[in-house]
This record gives C-alpha cells, structure tokens and sequence, in this order.
C-alpha cells in the first residue's frame, strides 16, 4: 500500500471524459496526435492524485443530532440519550417525517463539502427510514444526486441498520419484513448496488444477518457488513463466508475472522472518524496491512459522526492509527473504489478510467497528512470537465 507511482514532471491528456495518456510531459505529448480542444492547464509544483473515493457514508437522513452531542459532552451515555429521545430513533423520526425532495437537498449540502474536499464519488447508505416506503424514499433520493452534482454515488441498502420501534422485541419479525418485502421493492426498482446489515449484539446477530445477506445476493445485490464495531460477534467471518466486497469498522474483529476476509478478498474498511467522535478505541490497520489484508478508509459521515472530510480521515489514520501517508492515500483511492466495486474504473490514473483528478497544493505525498485540518484541493476535474480550480478567472 506504500507503493504509490510517482512520475515526476506528468501530464494527463484527456478525451471523452476518460484519461487517454499519462506519463512523463514528453511520453504525452508523444503520444497525443490529435490539437487539444482546450488550452493545458500547468500546476507546476502540485501533486496530481485520482479523486477521493468514500466508501461509507449514510448520507441521507433528516435531522441533526446537535442535542446528542452536548449531551455527550456533559458526560450522558449512549443509553441516557437514547431514553431521553435522542440516537438513531430521533434520526429515523426526523427522516421518515421529511419529503425525498428535503433529504435529497440536505445529501445535495453533505455532498458538495466532499467534492470540496476532494471526494468525486461517494457510497451512499439507506437506514434511517426502516419502513418499505420510507427505505424506498432515501435511495431515490440518492438516486437522483448524480444530476445535480458532477461526481459518481453507490447507493446501498441498509435496512438493517436498527430495529424500528414498531418492531421492539420483535427482530425476527422485521428481519422476515427486509427479506420478503424491502429487498424486493428495492431490485425492482434498481435502487442500490449493494445490500448492508448492522451485525451486532443488540442488533441484528450472525445468523440474522447471514439471513439478510443470502436473500440479497440471491436478488442480486452485492454485499457489505458492518462488522465487530463494539463487540466480537463473528461479522468479519460472516463477511468472508458469504462474499462481502468489504466489512467495515472491524475494532473487534478476530485475528481468525481478518484471516478469513484476507483469503475471500474482502477489503477493511476502517473509519477512523469514528472512533474519534465516540472517544473509543481505534482499528488495529497496522496488523490488517502487515497480515495483507487491504485496507480502505471512509469517512462513516452520518448523524452521529459528521465528517465529511477525508483529508481530516487520512490524518486521524496516519496519527491514531499508525498508518503510514501513503498506504492512507492508496486506501481512499484505489482500495476504496475496489470497496465499493469499482476499481476498473475509478480509484487510480490510467488510460481508459474516468478521468477523475484532484491536484493539491502539496509537494508530496507525505505532507497530506502532515499538514492537517487543511483543504489542500486547489483543481477538481470530475468526469474530464474542470469543476473548480484557484487558477482565477
């Protein structure tokens, strides 16, 4: 993952939205027959880099949890604010209450700060309706973000992201409502490219969530898992067996359990920014690389973690997590597109991918994370087209 291919003096030429040349100055415009229908742009000193990829987000929802967190800081538990109408319940109300159109205006907000910073695709969860209709609602309204902003969104269904309150004491029962109905309404409509479930006690357990999972891929949705957040339940081992593209969190993952995605090709998303916001433990990424496992970085943006940055991600990753810069910028491009299934196209600078580049005022690839808390971002191209630039009027 250290190993990222510097070319010193580069060009990129680009033709139909896809990068036609890269290489030396001298290689491109050797390999370039055709005038330019534009002027070159020059960044002399700048270092060019495939746009960010988020691999986990629950972009959409309604609401804000504002309240939680002072709540939080004066030292109230998970538990204390979920009694006093706080969590992930507040959230789903707030979502369920709102139109597509306000959540799909609120993802539009969330969205645009990441192109910002960066990020020109973006893997969007479901979750926070937890009803056929209101699950339903959330991806499309992710389903119409593409047309109006210029980057690229995976939708994934999580349904089982908690047990709605009119399901209390009855998992098993809406278990059977996300296989037999939500599943269903969701591939009709083309909605998602993934299937996600919550795997964790007090959630939904292994078998519960294998459940899940053999119904959606058997409908034919990818799968992900978040997996071994808060306790060791066996979603890491879960995630290997049943052919998960990636498993997520993984603080309480077994050796035995990483071992097991190692050999099923299941990638490590870690979401450092998590842990940060809950004051808890961090991922062990160093034994995960050292083991070669691959490893992806996300932001996990969502009510309770509102992050929408990954430059603030991959310096939480360097800093807490021991991981070196450039294993982190590999593990938001390249293993992330791969996390979300799209590594023949995005994640890397190569003839034929999409032509989606970030060029940031940094000299190398070190000072990304050493230089903190900043938007080092000074051109975005998405898709071929420059989107925003300093170069000035």
């Amino acid at each position: 993952m250290k190993e990222l291919s510097i070319v010193e003096d580069a060009a990129v030429a680009i033709k139909g939205g896809t990068i036609a040349a890269i290489g030396t100055t001298k290689e491109v415009l050797n390999q370039v027959t055709e005038d330019p229908a534009l002027p070159s742009l020059e960044f002399p000193g700048m270092l060019g880099l495939p746009g960010f990829v988020d691999s986990h987000t629950h972009l959409v929802f309604g609401g804000s949890r504002e309240n939680d967190f002072t709540m939080k800081l004066a030292g109230k538990t998970y538990m204390d604010i979920l009694k006093a109408g706080g969590g992930i319940l507040n959230t789903v109300r707030a979502t369920r209450a709102a139109s597509r159109d306000q959540l799909s205006n609120l993802a539009y907000s969330f969205a645009s700060n990441m192109l910002a910073e960066g990020t020109t695709t973006v893997e969007a969860k479901s979750g926070y309706g937890l009803s056929v209709n209101d699950e339903i609602k959330i991806l499309e309204a992710i389903e119409g973000l593409p047309r109006r902003l210029p980057m690229g969104f995976v939708s994934t269904f999580l349904g089982a992201h908690a047990v709605p309150p009119e399901y209390d004491g009855k998992t098993n029962d809406y278990v059977d409502l996300v296989i037999n109905k939500m599943i269903p309404a969701v591939t009709k409509r083309k909605l998602a490219e993934f299937c996600d479930v919550f795997c964790e006690k007090g959630v939904f357990d292994v078998e519960q969530s294998r459940r899940i999972l053999l119904a959606a891929r058997k409908a034919g949705l990818r799968l992900k898992v978040h997996a071994d957040e808060i306790v060791h339940l066996g979603g890491a081992d879960l995630a290997a067996e049943v052919g998960a593209t990636s498993a997520d969190h993984l603080l309480m993952a077994s050796e035995d359990g990483l071992e097991a995605m190692r050999k099923a090709g299941t990638i490590a998303t870690l979401l450092p920014a998590t842990s940060f916001s809950m004051n808890s433990d961090y991922a062990n990424a160093r034994k995960m690389i050292e083991m070669g496992l691959p490893v992806a970085l996300a932001t996990d943006f969502n009510p309770n973690c509102a992050n929408e940055s990954l430059f603030f991600t991959i310096a939480l990753a360097c800093h807490k997590m021991r991981m070196h810069p450039r294993e982190a910028i590999t593990a938001v491009t390249i293993n992330a597109a791969h996390a979300i299934g799209h590594g023949d196209s995005i994640g890397s600078l190569e003839p034929g991918k999409k032509a989606d580049i970030i060029i940031l005022d940094c000299p190398t690839p070190e000072y990304l994370a050493y230089r903190f808390g900043v938007n080092l971002v000074h051109t975005i191209v998405a898709n071929g087209q420059v989107i925003r630039t300093r170069l000035g009027p």
